[in-house]
């Protein structure tokens, strides 16, 4: 059996320790998953107030800025729902062995790098590569 990684508040993965060691997955691990609970939360919120806003409002303008207020709002929980869904495989990576390192290289990816993006598949220069090809391919 495994003993468990006891992980303090402010633990910050550091660049002189093995990559993806025990410590820095429960970290990245708790990172994701207090990320993905705000999110819930806020989509539970929304939800929430949606339900109690119907309200007939009479004036015409008020009730068009309204629908745009609303428009937006679930526009911000359709990307905030893929975001979670990222979240998700990002925990799978971990669970799988496979979180850290970039999916075209195989490299480990930055400790700066996931701990400013946690749910980042590709190193840095893979990303740049990545959105010069797909910037290429658009301008055509």
């Amino acid at each position: 059996m495994k003993a468990e990684t006891f992980l303090t508040d402010d633990y910050r993965p550091a660049e002189d320790e093995p990559f993806m060691n025990d410590r820095q997955l429960k970290y990245f691990r708790r990172k994701l998953t207090e990320w993905k609970s705000d999110l819930l939360d806020d989509s539970k919120t929304t939800i929430e107030g949606l339900q109690d806003g119907t309200r007939n409002i009479p004036d015409v303008a008020d009730r068009a800025s309204e629908e745009t207020d609303r428009a937006l709002e679930l526009r911000t929980r359709d990307r905030q729902r893929k975001l979670v869904a990222k979240i998700d495989a990002a925990l799978r990576r971990i669970d799988e062995g496979e979180y850290g390192y970039c999916e075209m290289t195989g490299e480990p990816i930055s400790l700066k790098r996931l701990d400013a993006r946690p749910i980042a598949t590709l190193s840095l220069e893979a990303q740049e590569k990545h959105e010069r090809r797909e910037k290429v391919h658009r301008d055509d």
